[in-house]
């Protein structure tokens, strides 16, 4: 007597393509979403790299007890630090620039004393004392807008010693709408 054997090994081909049909129905699906999710985190992610040189231009102040300035030139996209141009003597090696992404938009929220950058481009400023305070004469914030429309700012806290990050939902409580 022979025995015979079942082989249990593999998909066939049927099961195979009815698996790859699922897929393209879920990604197909999907899709949209995920594009939503990155284009929000492109907007988040330029707003928390803002917030993060604010805080070290706040901390470069206070332990080079010189003033340094947070410029924003929104006609380029760019922004960047600087030690102020009274404290320098010529090139601060520990300048720094960055360039917002193509689909971004910066634009700076005026202020009745806001200074300018001291150089050439008469840009606007976040100026941060040696004592790691905000200048009276730094600009209140810098609104980012993404192509699609949203929207985050940057604002001084409420106690004026730092800059936070804020949408639309939180925006209306400070009155900077």
């Amino acid at each position: 007597m022979r025995a015979t054997r079942k082989s249990n090994g593999g998909f066939t081909l049927i099961e195979l393509i009815l698996v790859m049909a699922m897929l393209v129905v879920v990604l197909a699906i999907s899709a949209p979403s995920l594009g939503n999710f990155f284009r929000g985190r492109s907007l988040e992610s330029e707003a928390r790299q803002m917030l993060s040189l604010t805080h070290y231009a706040q901390s470069r102040a206070s332990s080079e007890g010189a003033p340094m300035i947070v410029w924003i030139d929104a006609k380029a996209g760019a922004y960047g630090l600087q030690m102020d141009a009274g404290y320098s003597d010529g090139v601060d090696p520990k300048a720094v620039e960055y360039k917002i992404g193509e689909d971004l938009k910066l634009e700076v929220m005026p202020a009745a004393k806001m200074q300018t950058r001291p150089s050439t481009l008469n840009l606007p400023v976040l100026r941060f004392l040696p004592d790691g305070g905000i200048s009276e004469q730094s600009a209140p914030g810098v609104v980012l807008t993404h192509a699609k429309g949203d929207m985050l700012w940057l604002v001084q806290g409420r106690t004026g010693l730092t800059y936070e990050i804020r949408d639309e939902e939180t925006i209306g409580q400070i009155g900077m709408r």
